[in-house]
């Protein structure tokens, strides 16, 4: 079966754009399918990409932070909005954490020309 359009390459890697600051979404999508994808071999690499509010959420919510970790030590890549941070006043909290930090604009743009596949939430 010949598809047009599609990449002879398999894709593997996923990107989730967490933007909703709503904790239950968060648990009940983000890490859920994002810590699943990882266990069940869905995806070889997950990265979430924090941005805007969520920046916030996980500074100050200690079950969001449990998350994160769980989510780092299976191996998911956690970056987050280094402007959206700074605005914030929460850099050091998100590194402090583990969470790198840095601006994410041109990865977001990347990840879009490129087609990858990309969640946002």
């Amino acid at each position: 079966m010949l598809i047009v359009g599609a990449s002879r390459e398999k894709n593997t890697d996923l990107y989730i754009l967490w933007t909703n600051d709503t904790p239950i979404t968060a648990e009940k999508m983000v890490f859920m399918y994002g810590i699943n994808s990882i266990i069940r071999g869905w995806w070889e690499k997950v990265t979430i990409i924090v941005w805007g509010a969520t920046a916030l959420l996980v500074s100050e919510n200690k079950d969001i932070q449990k998350k994160v970790k769980e989510a780092q030590e299976k191996g998911i890549h956690i970056i987050a909005c280094k402007a959206c941070a700074d605005q914030l006043g929460v850099t050091g909290s998100l590194e402090k954490i583990g969470i790198e930090v840095d601006y994410t604009g041109e990865l977001l743009t990347n990840i879009l020309k490129s087609k990858k596949t990309l969640i946002t939430i």
